[in-house]
C-alpha cells in the first residue's frame, strides 16, 4: 500500500477517534460489555435530554445504579458534586424527584382520606350520641347512677389493689403529659416537622374540649340521683390518656406502631375503668371522651402530608399492624354487642333502679370501657398504616410485600 494509501486510510479513521468513548470497565465478561454498551446509550440520551421534562425516572434510577457500581464513569463535576453532598442531601432530591411523578409521595391517597373524614364524623355522632342517651334520658340517667354507685364492688379487687397509681390524679396527669411529650420528640428526632406540629395541635383540641365542654353541657334533672347532679361529660382525664396513646402511635415508625397501640388501649382501657370506680365519673362521660378523641385523631390524619408519611423504600405492609388493629377492632365491635345484649336484658328496670339490673349495669359499663377504646385505638391503627404507607410502583421502591416462606 502507498504512503498515499495509508494517509488517506488514517484520515478516514480519525473522526471515529476524535471524540474517544469511555473505557469500559475492565476485566469484564460479554454480558458486562452487553450491559456496559446498553446503559451508556441511556446515558448519552439522559444527557442529552437532561433539562427536558419528559425524561424516564426509571432509566434514570437505572443509571444511576449502574454508575454507583462502575459502569459508567461519573464525570469530575458530577463526582464533585455528590462528593460534597450528604446522605441527607442525596435522599431529598431522590424524593423530590419522585413527587414530581408521584403525588402519594407528598400526601395519601384521596380515598384514604375520604375514610378519615367519615370515620371521624362516625365517631363524633357516637360521642354525643352517647352523651345524649345516658344525660338527656329517664332510663339513661337510671343506668348511669346504678353503675356510678356499685362499680367498684363488681370490679376484681386484684385490680382496684395493684391499680399502678392509675386511681391518683396527679399520676395520670403526669403519665399522660409524659407520653405525648415522648410522642413529639419521637417526630422531631424523625425530623417530621409537620407530624410534630399535628400532634401538638390534636392536644391543645383535644384539651380545650375537656375544658369547654363539660362545664357548657347541661344535665337535666330527669329522676332522683345519688351523685352528683353536675354534667361531667365528657371525663377530662381520660381523653387526656387516649389522647397521649394515639400521639404515640402516630409519631412513632411502622415497626412500633402495634406494641404502641397495645400499650394505648390497655393504659386508657385501665383509666377509663378507675375513673368511674372512683366516682369521678359516669360510663357515659369515658365512652363520650374516647369517642370524641378518637374523632379528632382522624382529622388529623386526614390532613396528612409527606412529613407524617413513611419514607420511599420502606413502605411495606405490615403484618403485626394488620392483626393488631383487626383484633381491637374486633373486640370493640364483640365488646358492643354484648353490652347491647346485657343492657337490654336489664332495660325494664333501669328506670326504677331495681337491685336485679345492678349486676348487668355494672358489668355492660366494664365491658363498654373496654369495647370503645380498642374499637378507637384499632381504627386509628389501621387508617395511621393506609395513611402514612400508601403502596404504588412509584411509592415502593424494591420487591413487592409477598407472603413469608414457610
Amino acid at each position: 500500500m502507498s504512503e498515499h494509501d495509508e494517509t488517506n486510510t488514517n484520515a478516514q479513521r480519525a473522526p471515529h477517534s476524535a471524540s474517544p468513548a469511555p473505557s469500559a470497565p475492565t476485566h469484564s465478561t460479554p454480558a458486562d460489555d452487553t450491559q456496559w454498551s446498553v446503559l451508556q446509550e441511556r446515558a448519552e440520551v439522559r444527557e442529552d435530554n437532561l433539562d427536558s421534562q419528559t425524561q424516564d425516572p426509571r432509566i434514570a434510577a437505572q443509571i444511576d445504579a449502574a454508575r454507583a457500581r462502575g459502569f459508567v464513569p461519573l464525570s469530575e463535576s458530577e463526582s464533585e458534586r455528590t462528593a460534597k453532598n450528604s446522605p441527607e442531601d442525596l435522599q431529598a432530591q431522590i424524593e423530590a424527584g419522585l413527587t414530581q411523578v408521584d403525588p402519594l409521595m407528598v400526601r395519601p391517597r384521596i380515598s384514604s382520606r375520604i375514610l378519615c373524614g367519615v370515620i371521624a364524623l362516625v365517631f363524633a355522632l357516637l360521642a354525643f350520641g352517647s352523651y345524649r342517651l345516658g344525660v338527656h334520658t329517664l332510663k339513661g340517667q337510671g343506668y348511669e347512677d346504678l353503675v356510678i354507685d356499685n362499680f367498684a364492688n363488681y370490679t376484681p379487687q386484684w385490680l382496684l389493689r395493684h391499680n399502678l397509681g392509675l386511681t391518683d390524679s396527679v399520676v395520670v396527669i403526669s403519665v399522660s403529659i409524659s407520653l405525648g411529650a415522648i410522642a413529639v420528640f419521637v417526630a422531631l428526632l424523625r425530623r417530621r416537622w409537620w407530624l410534630a406540629g399535628q400532634l401538638v395541635a390534636f392536644a391543645a383540641v383535644s384539651f380545650a374540649c375537656a375544658r369547654v365542654l363539660k362545664p357548657a353541657l347541661p344535665r337535666p334533672l330527669l329522676m332522683q340521683i345519688h351523685s352528683s347532679t353536675a354534667n361531667s361529660a365528657p371525663s377530662g382525664h381520660t381523653m387526656l390518656a387516649i389522647t397521649a396513646g394515639l400521639m404515640l402511635v402516630c409519631a412513632v415508625p411502622r415497626a412500633w406502631r402495634a406494641a404502641c397501640a397495645l400499650f394505648a388501649a390497655a393504659y386508657s382501657m385501665l383509666v377509663g375503668v378507675f375513673v368511674i370506680a372512683d366516682k369521678w365519673h359516669r360510663p357515659c362521660d369515658v365512652l363520650m371522651a374516647v369517642f370524641l378523641v378518637g374523632a379528632l385523631a382522624m382529622l388529623m390524619l386526614l390532613f396528612t402530608r409527606r412529613s407524617g408519611m413513611d419514607r420511599p423504600g420502606k413502605r411495606v405492609s405490615s403484618a403485626s399492624v394488620q392483626i393488631a388493629s383487626t383484633v381491637l377492632i374486633t373486640l370493640g365491635i364483640c365488646g358492643f354487642a354484648y353490652a347491647g345484649y346485657i343492657i337490654w336484658q336489664i332495660f325494664p328496670g333501669l328506670e326504677y333502679g331495681v337491685a336485679w339490673s345492678t349486676g348487668g349495669a355494672c358489668m355492660s359499663a366494664g365491658v363498654l370501657v373496654i369495647a370503645v377504646n380498642a374499637l378507637v385505638v384499632g381504627a386509628v391503627l389501621a387508617v395511621r398504616q393506609l395513611t402514612a404507607s400508601p403502596l404504588t410502583r412509584l411509592g415502593q421502591i424494591g420487591a413487592p410485600p409477598a407472603p413469608p416462606r414457610r
